[in-house]
């Protein structure tokens, strides 16, 4: 298989944390472009008409696209158990807070980043949303991330480890203290250390 990635995206970052904690790295080749939301890459844009990244392409059938459908997917395949049916609720719901943190907290950076005059309305909006998100994991979470290893731990550790990528002038661990005790310690994980965005 063949995923198709940019090391700087979070949204590969949750793929690439999942394979290297299930220990599959051989089977999985990282091919790393370099695309951007005005000019998508060909690889993109032929395994994934929308020109987004991740996409993995496999032997037996169309690529696969969006970080949840290939993580679903992958734990299906090797049997993982990333997705654990007694909590499946819960984890796809503390899932979907990650994601919803990383496609505001992405949102903010390309406003910031791409356009000649920021809104910064519109950014101070995307991390309240953030924000928010944050406190509801800090007040009704905690648990769960306490918990044995699902696909919402890994994508609660992708989405933090894009606020200090991107974000860190903003300081997501005020006031969090135990979402910040949780985060230090799942960042010494190897697979962590090994997914570290360069830059």
């Amino acid at each position: 298989m063949q995923l198709v990635m940019s090391p700087n995206s979070p949204y590969v970052r949750k793929v690439c944390l999942l394979v290297r904690e299930a220990g599959r790295e051989a089977e999985v080749e990282e091919v790393a472009v370099a695309t951007t939301a005005y000019d998508s890459h060909p690889t993109v844009l032929g395994a994934n008409p929308l020109g987004r990244i991740p996409a993995l392409i496999r032997p037996e059938g169309p690529a696969l696209y969006d970080s949840r459908v290939i993580t679903r997917y992958l734990d299906d395949r090797w049997h993982l158990g990333l997705y654990p049916e007694k909590r499946l609720w819960e984890v796809l719901t503390l899932e979907a807070t990650a994601e919803g943190i990383l496609d505001s907290a992405v949102s903010a950076a390309y406003e910031a980043r791409l356009r000649e005059t920021p809104d910064q309305r519109w950014m101070d909006a995307q991390w309240e949303k953030v924000a928010r998100a944050l406190d509801a994991i800090e007040g009704r979470w905690m648990s769960h991330l306490a918990g044995p290893l699902d696909i919402a731990q890994i994508s609660v550790a992708a989405a933090l480890g894009y606020l200090d990528f991107r974000h860190a002038a903003r300081d997501w661990r005020a006031g969090r203290p135990d979402l910040s005790a949780w985060a230090a310690r799942f960042a010494e994980r190897p697979a962590m250390r090994a997914t570290m965005p360069p830059g």
